[in-house]
């Protein structure tokens, strides 16, 4: 299994709107509210790179509210 960071600026007065719709969806697995450039981060896990773009731009990126994403992969060292 495969882990991504995904991280999410919001539109302005959507950041909780967006973080609970996030927690809808079943491959993120953990999902924080920071102060910064990015709003939310939302870690996905999965076990290829189909369902990771699927995740990440099937169902994540078409969240209203949503204005950009970073997507950070995780690997060993």
């Amino acid at each position: 299994m495969s882990t991504a960071f995904v991280l999410i600026r919001a539109e302005p007065g959507c950041e909780r709107e967006v973080y609970l719709s996030l927690l809808d969806i079943d491959r993120i697995t953990e999902t924080h509210v920071a102060y910064g450039e990015y709003d939310i981060i939302a870690r996905i896990d999965f076990d290829d790179e189909h369902e990771m773009a699927q995740t990440l731009i099937g169902q994540m990126r078409s969240l209203p509210g949503i204005i950009k994403t970073e997507t950070l992969i995780a690997v060993e060292v």
